[in-house]
């Protein structure tokens, strides 16, 4: 056997290798995530349903708070969220695994006692945590460990809202915006569908809608490009409302005063405004969709006030699940005013606003097609390219890395803000 013959069959060996590797570890990921995505899930579900019967519990709001605050500090938990779950991608950051129980309790809890906040937010730092743990089960090296937190963010996702496609996507560009991570593509694929398949098996409904698309012409591209501009500035409004009023929070030294404090503000908030704010609000993103109404015009900046004071207390959540309410909510009444159908410009906007706070475009196309259809792909893709580029350098996450400029074809490696 020749040199060549060698390097050749070494070569094969190695893709062959590598090939196995990831199917294993992608499969337990997907379906450790599976598992414990769809007792979440429930978990939430029911608490939500429970609040639903029993309105009184949003009066121990202040009191969970104190509870979830304290249970950080007893799993040593403080402090980190999915900004280190980015961070453990890009510096190979150690996670541990009592994040798992902790944004876990935290996050059902929060929703129980009536606090506005999403489900990916602990689905991104479940899944990044079980990939890791996974990963070192595995014995996988530092650069495998992070391909493992990637395939894990995805798998989890997809179990909660059933796109595996857009999870996939969603958590190999997210880390950092202009470069792909190839490499992690096959795993997370992998991981995602995997986990999407144990949830359905047990029960979890996918998230999908039903949206009737207005026909191709000039004028409805005209009016879907607007409602992409507006909805890049609501998703610059959504960013910098929500990291301000982490800073304007952190005034408060003490986590236990400052969690208390904000419980008592969104009681406050739920006397004046009323309950359509507490907890994720998918039904009123549901109402906003296929039934073309919303509560008040300016029922977007509610759920953005709602949750700005949630998250930025110290309660457990996520921030994607509301922009999909506020993107919805401003879709359905202002893409009305420009002569949209409502139900289809609450979509456009979900999609618009979610793509302008995350900065991932292509997810949020994918993510359109899983949720609405292939039918309004075009209209989609031009409203989440304009809200991409017109919602600057802006992000819901800080440790998130934007490599080329939005501009020009200049590499810039900045992070969002």
């Amino acid at each position: 056997m020749n040199k060549r013959t060698k390097t050749t069959l070494r070569r094969w060996c190695l893709y062959g290798w590598t090939f196995a590797k990831w199917t294993m570890a992608a499969s337990a990921i997907g379906v450790v995530c599976g598992l414990i995505g769809t007792m979440f899930h429930f978990g939430v579900h029911e608490v939500t349903a429970f609040r639903g019967t029993h309105p009184w519990v949003l009066y121990l709001l202040p009191l969970a708070g104190f509870v979830i605050v304290s249970f950080y500090k007893l799993t040593e938990t403080d402090g980190l969220g999915t900004d280190d779950i980015i961070d453990a991608v890009h510096e190979g950051k150690r996670l541990p695994i009592l994040l798992l129980p902790a944004i876990f309790f935290g996050t059902v809890l929060t929703h129980l006692c009536g606090g506005s906040a999403g489900r990916e937010g602990a689905a991104l730092q479940m899944g990044g945590t079980i990939g890791q743990c996974m990963g070192r089960t595995f014995r996988l090296d530092d650069r495998d460990l992070r391909v493992a937190t990637l395939a894990g963010m995805a798998a989890f996702f997809s179990a909660l809202f059933g796109t595996p496609l857009a999870a996939t996507v969603f958590a190999i560009m997210v880390i950092s915006i202009g470069v792909l991570y190839h490499v992690a593509l096959y795993p997370s694929l992998l991981a995602a569908l995997v986990a999407y398949g144990v949830s359905v098996r047990l029960g979890v409904e996918p998230t999908r809608f039903t949206v009737a698309v207005p026909d191709q012409s000039v004028g409805m591209f005209v009016r879907v490009a607007a409602l992409g501009v507006l909805c890049a500035l609501v998703s610059i409004l959504f960013c910098k409302l929500m990291h301000g009023a982490g800073h304007l929070m952190k005034r408060i030294k003490n986590p236990w005063l400052r969690v208390i404090c904000g419980g008592f503000a969104v009681i406050a908030l739920t006397w004046v405004f009323g309950t359509d704010y507490n907890g994720a609000g998918m039904d009123i993103v549901t109402r906003a969709i296929e039934q073309e109404t919303v509560a008040v015009p300016w029922a977007f900046l509610l759920k953005l006030v709602f949750t700005a004071v949630t998250l930025a207390a110290g309660f457990k959540g996520g921030e994607v699940v509301p922009s999909f309410f506020v993107g919805a909510t401003f879709g359905c009444v202002f893409g009305g005013l420009l002569g949209l159908p409502p139900a289809f410009a609450a979509a456009i906007g979900l999609v618009s606003v979610f793509c302008g706070a995350v900065n991932c475009p292509i997810a949020s196309v994918i993510l359109s097609i899983e949720l609405f259809g292939s039918g309004g792909l075009v209209y989609f893709a031009a409203a989440c390219a304009l809200s991409y580029l017109l919602s600057g350098y802006c992000g819901l996450y800080s440790s998130q890395t934007i490599l080329y400029s939005k501009l020009r074809a200049e590499f810039i490696n900045v992070h969002t803000k």
